[in-house]
């Protein structure tokens, strides 16, 4: 279990899900400072473009974090003592693997042109990110339920909000997609034939729209980082 300069895989794990961490708000930051450029009407389309651009890369960072959120998180518990009997080994590894095949939906979806298999690609990881929120949700409830949940002894309620407060991100990225849907049309208008009330309007409705997701996002993510860290109510010490 012990790899180079006396690190475990606990460690590694560690590492990993505080790196997803940053990477994740700071982007998230940076796509939110970028989208203000969008909203001002006085700038060139030029110019808005460039922010479009802009924003529309940098928001990869976050898409992925989000992604190996999950497995990180799975691996912190499977080094552990208390879910190494339950995720070490091949689970673990399925468990990868699946992230790795969701990760290359996510990157696909972003480099796809519009068309038939960029749309299959585009709802195929709507779906999957749908049935991460039924499925999450439903095993952080039973665990707040039952006394001692998966046969763990511990209390794990802390894991259990962990679960749901990543399972609540997943669920604010897909209203931020519902609100943002007016955006490419009204964008498109924009650069076609030039600014009007009607468009300023859609835009402005579809980036201010998506903004309450954007901080339940936030702070989802910042309580899953307390949750991880504090353990509030753990009986293992």
């Amino acid at each position: 279990m012990t790899g180079t300069h006396g690190f475990t895989l606990h460690s590694w794990a560690i590492l990993l899900h505080i790196v997803l961490f940053v990477y994740w708000l700071g982007g998230d930051l940076g796509v939110f400072y970028s989208s203000r450029f969008i909203l001002k009407k006085e700038l060139s389309a030029e110019a808005r473009g460039v922010a479009v651009k802009i924003m529309h890369v940098v928001d990869m960072a976050p898409r992925i974090c989000l992604v190996l959120f999950l497995p990180s998180g799975i691996t912190l518990m499977a080094a552990d003592e208390l879910g190494r009997d339950m995720f070490y080994g091949w689970p673990l590894v399925a468990i990868w693997v699946l992230s790795l095949v969701w990760l290359w939906l996510v990157i696909t979806d972003y480099r796809s042109a519009p068309g038939r298999f960029g749309d299959m690609v585009h709802r195929t990881d709507f779906i999957v990110r749908a049935a991460l929120v039924v499925g999450l949700l439903g095993a952080a409830a039973y665990t707040f339920v039952v006394d001692e949940p998966f046969g763990v002894t511990s209390n794990p309620k802390w894991l259990a909000g962990k679960v749901a407060a990543y399972a609540l991100c997943i669920a604010g990225g897909l209203m931020i997609r519902v609100k943002l849907r007016p955006f490419g049309p009204a964008w498109g208008r924009l650069l076609t034939k030039g600014s009007d009330p009607e468009v300023e309007r859609d835009i402005r409705g579809a980036v201010q729209g998506s903004i309450p997701y954007v901080m339940i996002i936030w702070t989802m993510v910042v309580l899953a980082a307390v949750l991880g860290v504090i353990k509030p109510g753990t009986t293992a010490y």
